[in-house]
């Protein structure tokens, strides 16, 4: 009796574009739905790809372009976006980023010992570490082993991994122990302003928390005259000025300067006004609030910045890009001269520089080629995953060099970025399929899943407990784990539980650190 599938199936072998968009229309609605707590998100596309490749071995052949450059683009992207926050907060994560190594070899030893006393294959155990821990490092894996066994190892690993780190992270994101060395951010509580009445004579670079840079301050009016306050200005009693801040900052600001002021000074638009401007333009992406001078220019002052969900405070060092909102305080005759100078196009910032994507990632590319002799006669290759993530973490340093701007708007980053996840999954779950159908309802498969849960926990047990112990907050362990895992969709559940800004910094600084350490240890594993 013929099989009624047949017909579609000849169908898909003869176009696998249509498959892999089909696996991806079909894998994202998978992906929403929810399961508890969990939502696959992406993975989706990795279950559908593994349910249609099982169909036909045609399916996911010649699939292996697709998967690299989805990979390639995925790690690029998330190198752009995580160097800036990697670089910068360098002394204050070396602890989370120690422990992430240490987490990441003892889970590795810790399941090869599994392994071996189940009879699980090296090469099998390579992948389930890669999936266990959802990393884009499998083609490492492939191809250290030659061939596809480490990804039927990452099929039935991966929800596994997803499933468990949430749980994990479930249980500590929301918590609240002694944090030493990770004190609570201005921007957790938001940023909020205030109009305040001087009480005291007082010169900015005096004021302990504008000098610092936790607060900013906009609106002057004196005798009846409003204008925006002038950098190192000395502010007389019965002034009023508008403060912003966080809560904190501001309950601090106001004890030092006076009193609280009823009336809102930022409501009179006739000779000050204020409007947020999108930086689209590049003589601005990439430069210092303070290389800018706003003053010096406008006579005015930048207080927020919006960057994706998050309203950041405008302090002098930090850096803007593409796609960044600023709150422009400036007299009302130069807001137009202001909009003109950030651009303040939505259209600009939809359009990327093609000059920069291609040449960061064929310089990413050619990185990854490059061999690395290790002890015990190991080469390591940094491949499309890591080498595109380094070269994209130094460029998203630098942000710019002379007229090139490599950093991406924030819209078009995470676009490219979860593209890049959608097709390399695809392409991994259809070339996966056939293999995955054999072993998911065997023994094999089960040891699979409960290696899986205990690579999880031991990185856990390692990263957690240690961060506790050295004064790293529980917010920015929770995103560090998130970032070893490497699923954003475990980012996303931990940013749903608290809000905070050390979520994400933990998730940036070890999710690219992690995939280093991964990819030297699923060739480690393969070789034992």
């Amino acid at each position: 009796m013929p099989n009624l599938l047949d017909p579609a199936v000849q169908v898909l072998a003869t176009a696998p574009l249509l498959t892999v968009f089909l696996v991806i229309g079909l894998g994202t609605a998978v992906g929403h739905v929810p399961l508890g707590p969990i939502r696959f998100g992406a993975a989706g596309a990795l279950f559908v790809g593994l349910a249609v490749g099982s169909l036909d071995p045609r399916l996911g052949a010649d699939l292996s372009l697709l998967r690299s450059l989805g990979l390639g683009l995925f790690c690029y992207t998330v190198g752009i976006g995580a160097g800036g926050s990697f670089f910068r907060d360098l002394r204050r994560q070396l602890p989370l980023m120690g422990l992430c190594v240490v987490a990441l070899v003892l889970a590795g030893g810790a399941g090869a010992v599994f392994s071996r006393l189940t009879g699980i294959t090296p090469a099998m155990d390579s992948g389930a570490f890669a999936g266990a821990l959802t990393s884009p490092v499998l083609d490492a894996a492939i191809e250290a082993a030659g061939n596809q066994e480490p990804a039927v190892g990452y099929a039935l690993a991966y929800p596994v991994g997803v499933a468990v780190a949430i749980l994990v992270v479930a249980a500590v994101v929301t918590r609240d122990w002694p944090s030493r060395r990770d004190p609570r951010p201005a921007s957790a509580d938001g940023i909020k302003a205030t109009s305040v009445l001087l009480l005291t004579r007082v010169r900015l670079t005096e004021l302990e928390a504008f000098r610092e840079g936790r607060i900013r301050i906009s609106y002057l009016e004196r005798d009846g005259d409003t204008r925006v306050v002038e950098p190192g200005e000395e502010l007389l009693p019965g002034d009023k000025v508008v403060v912003v801040g966080s809560p904190a900052a501001i309950e601090e600001a106001v004890h030092d300067l006076g009193t609280g002021y009823l009336r809102c000074l930022a409501k009179d638009h006739s000779v000050v006004d204020h409007r947020r401007l999108t930086v689209s333009s590049t003589r601005v992406a990439g430069k210092t609030i303070g290389e800018l001078d706003m003053h010096g220019r406008f006579q005015g002052v930048i207080t927020r910045v919006k960057r994706g969900d998050l309203d950041l405070l405008a302090r002098e060092d930090l850096v803007l890009q593409l796609g960044d909102r600023v709150l422009a305080v400036v007299p009302s005759d130069e807001l137009e001269k202001a909009a003109d100078f950030f651009g303040d196009s939505e259209k600009s910032i939809s359009q990327i520089d093609a000059f920069s994507v291609g040449m960061g990632m064929a310089l990413g590319v050619l990185l990854g080629l490059v061999a690395i002799p290790l002890p015990g006669g190991i080469s390591l290759r940094l491949g499309v995953a890591a080498g595109p993530l380094v070269v994209g973490m130094v460029l998203g340093r630098l942000a710019r060099t002379g007229p090139f701007i490599w950093v991406l708007p924030h819209a078009a980053n995470a676009t490219i970025r979860q593209l890049g996840m959608l097709f390399f999954l695809a392409a991994i779950g259809l070339a996966s399929g056939p293999s995955f159908a054999a072993a998911a309802f065997s023994w094999t498969g089960v040891a699979v899943g409960v290696l899986a849960a205990l690579i999880v926990l031991v990185n856990a047990a390692v990263l957690l407990l240690g961060a506790r112990l050295t004064g790293v907050s529980a917010q920015r362990a929770a995103g560090g784990f998130a970032g070893l895992v490497g699923q954003p969709a475990i980012l996303g559940y931990a940013l749903s539980k608290r809000d905070d800004e050390r979520v994400e910094a933990g998730y940036a600084t070890l999710f690219a650190l992690a995939i280093v350490v991964k990819i030297v240890m699923v060739q480690v594993l393969v070789a034992l």
